[in-house]
């Protein structure tokens, strides 16, 4: 009795401190939703970094944002702990996870992944071989800023500080890489047990190379800051499907790992309802589950998703505009547009992956889409007529999903790492393709993703070489610059720049583009005219004009416009200059 009473007593303590907890949080968030307490905070914040905020209007919204976030979380705990049905349902959630763990052979997925990782840290060895700096790892390289926050990649600039504990970021590759590619090795390895339903074979996970090593996928690997998040990212979106066997447990774990999956890359969302697809799909094409069972699956899984992306939408993301953002932004498109933006948004999809594609690769992909037809047709409990038109039906559906939320952006990106959704996609009816064994299948598919592994290699050479034709085209022009404007180094007057064109690719990468044309997305051009981090390592007193630059357009001063005389030509370039004005034109 007297036991049973001590812990009565700690029940009610504890019962007290998180209803004091929960007012004084609800007081906190209810304060922040009044505009004088935000103009406050938003004083403070600026007190704290020096200086105005420049996205004022969006850093006021936010805050609004995170207190009605705030307010649902501290109810939701509330009724979680407070409550008894709430309790309840926590430890029906837990026992259905401890439940689902129980039954998987972790000790089973080593030696599948420790293949894999080989395989994928082979395939990077030329990219981390390279050194490149690419394209934004100029900007945290040189500032050692978290800039994921501007993109509520909140976990990001979490993880980052304790992947490297310090106030800057320096560059610490090829130590992402190697993360990187471990982590996929461990995606690829849950995709292949998922699918096939708990049995894992070598072929089944080199048909899962496509995963980590398709083309596109290839510009995620290429960073040396983020990549690390980016393959973290996939594999978040894969977890939720261990815990598929219990539905409380699955919709809890969707629900939980998608919402940081928002926090850390939103483009990999799409790979969770791929794998809901295809899931759908073989339980009923091969009846093992009911209708009724697999659209309740579909169900709890859509409603999952969209609670998720909604939660995250109104209470977690920051709005960019294009303001903001010089390339995208996350605005959806308007409601009168919805139908015709995502079908014009998956037409430009289609028609870039079709350009991007060698014909080798095509001609891969094809046979497989045909294989998965024919395989679905001869498992097919329903027919073979059914299931032609359910497996068309399957394909189209996932191949939309595979962009994922960019379908829905009225400023979709189209740069190839935000494509590699579509990698995912192949990867998956890989996997199912090769589940019978048929040896033309198997052939096929090992083939394709052999294509891939050896893509991988040539552009990350091709990286390497036009790395050094940066040096030297760049080293030439430095040189030409200082000659005609050193002198002005200690004046107060700036010159501002222009560039026309861009220094063009090195030699190797034009014969690569003769079969495959996605390496001229996938290398950088550097000193184009758009806004671009290596300026940075120009002197201070050669002033960028990025604006004019990269609006020109929109009403700014093009510099091609003046008819600025030239001050000196050469064989790589020709510049420019009325003593204020300089214009850069890089010869091909």
């Amino acid at each position: 009795m007297m036991v049973h009473n001590q812990s009565n007593q700690k029940i009610k303590v504890g019962n007290s401190i998180i209803i004091l907890l929960s007012i004084v949080g609800l007081i906190a968030c209810i304060a922040v939703l009044f505009p004088q307490v935000r103009q406050m905070i938003m004083n403070l914040l600026e007190q704290m970094r020096g200086r105005k905020l420049n996205e004022y209007q969006s850093w006021f919204e936010v805050l609004a944002s995170y207190a009605m976030g705030g307010i649902c979380l501290i109810l939701f705990f509330d009724y979680c702990t407070l409550i008894h049905s709430g309790r309840m349902l926590v430890q029906n959630v837990k026992q259905e996870i401890y439940d689902c763990l129980s039954e998987i052979d972790f000790h089973s997925f080593r030696k599948p992944v420790l293949l894999l990782a080989g395989v994928y840290l082979l395939g990077i060895l030329t990219i981390v071989r390279a050194n490149f700096l690419y394209n934004d790892d100029n900007e945290w390289a040189v500032f050692g800023s978290r800039s994921w926050y501007d993109w509520s990649r909140y976990v990001t600039v979490l993880l980052s500080y304790f992947l490297q504990p310090e106030i800057h970021l320096t560059d610490i590759s090829p130590l992402p890489q190697l993360l990187a590619a471990v982590t996929l090795s461990c995606s690829s390895v849950l995709l292949v047990y998922i699918l096939g339903e708990g049995k894992m074979t070598i072929v089944r996970l080199l048909a899962s190379i496509s995963l980590g090593l398709f083309p596109y996928m290839l510009e995620g690997l290429s960073y040396k800051f983020p990549t690390f998040y980016g393959a973290l990212s996939i594999l978040i979106s894969i977890l939720p499907f261990l815990f598929i066997t219990r539905k409380k447990a699955f919709f809890f774990c969707s629900v939980v790992f998608l919402l940081i999956e928002c926090m850390f890359n939103q483009s990999a969302v799409n790979i969770y309802m791929l794998i809901v697809i295809m899931l759908c799909f073989r339980d009923w094409n091969s009846r093992k589950k009911t209708q009724k069972e697999i659209l309740y699956f579909l169900g709890t899984s859509a409603v999952a998703f969209c609670f998720a992306l909604l939660f995250f939408k109104f209470f977690l993301m920051r709005p960019i505009n294009e303001q903001e953002s010089y390339y995208t932004s996350n605005a959806i498109l308007p409601m009168a547009h919805l139908v015709s933006g995502i079908l014009s948004n998956i037409k430009n999809y289609a028609i870039i992956i079709n350009h991007d594609l060698g014909l080798i690769w095509k001609a891969g992909i094809v046979l497989i889409l045909f294989f998965f037809i024919v395989q679905s047709m001869r498992r097919s409990a329903y027919g073979k007529i059914k299931s032609l038109f359910v497996s068309i039906l399957v394909i189209g559906l996932s191949f939309c999903s595979s962009y994922g939320l960019y379908s829905l952006m009225a400023t979709p990106l189209y740069e190839p790492r935000s494509l590699f959704g579509f990698g995912i996609f192949v990867a998956i009816l890989c996997i199912i393709v090769v589940l019978d064994y048929k040896k033309v299948a198997i052939i096929t598919v090992l083939a394709l993703n052999w294509c891939f592994f050896i893509f991988a290699f040539s552009y990350g050479n091709a990286l390497a070489d036009q790395k050094r034709y940066i040096e030297f085209r760049r080293g030439i022009l430095l040189h030409d610059l200082d000659i005609l404007y050193s002198h002005r180094e200690n004046n107060s007057e700036f010159l501002t720049f222009q560039f026309k064109n861009s220094i063009d690719f090195a030699p190797s990468i034009h014969n690569i583009a003769k079969n495959y044309p996605l390496i001229e997305r996938l290398v950088p051009k550097q000193l184009t005219r758009t806004p671009s981090w290596e300026y940075l390592y120009f002197p201070d007193y050669m002033k960028m004009d990025y604006e004019s630059g990269h609006l020109v357009n929109k009403g700014y001063l093009d510099f091609s416009s003046l008819n600025l005389p030239v001050v000196l030509d050469s064989y790589y370039h020709t510049i420019q200059s009325d003593g204020s004005h300089v214009l850069i034109i890089f010869k091909h």
